[in-house]
């Protein structure tokens, strides 16, 4: 396991409130030893004018994931983890139900993270492919 202390599922929940993840409709749906997942709704929220996924739309997915990820892996209390890159590659697009995805780490290091997070489908077909690079920054 490479988290911190032992989260559950519960404790992911309160990144959600107040903030980009309630407003688009994302929701946490897994924790295992070292993954985080999620799914984000595909509706009048996260779509472009053309009636498919808006590409940001999974740059937050990806993100947020990833993002949930490294503060779990840090010790909170002497760390943040910040953002320092992201990129996403679009591979197919979805206009109705779902997307889902999970963060798993490439890299775990003291002062950054590297994280893929992988997004598909309702049929499992992948949708968008992204690495994020997190900066850990002593508090």
């Amino acid at each position: 396991m490479i988290w911190f202390k032992n989260y559950t599922i519960d404790d992911l929940q309160k990144f959600i409130p107040n903030t980009i993840l309630e407003h688009i409709g994302i929701e946490i749906t897994e924790l295992t030893d070292n993954s985080v997942s999620g799914k984000m709704p595909v509706d009048r929220r996260t779509i472009q004018p053309a009636g498919i996924l808006h590409g940001g739309s999974s740059v937050v997915l990806a993100e947020s994931l990833g993002s949930i990820a490294s503060v779990l892996v840090i010790n909170q209390e002497k760390h943040n983890a910040v953002g320092l890159e992201i990129n996403a590659n679009h591979v197919r697009p979805v206009s109705k139900g779902f997307v889902y995805g999970t963060a798993t780490p490439i890299h775990i290091g003291g002062k950054t993270h590297i994280w893929e997070i992988k997004i598909v489908n309702e049929q499992g077909k992948l949708v968008c492919i992204s690495r994020l690079t997190m900066a850990l920054l002593p508090k």
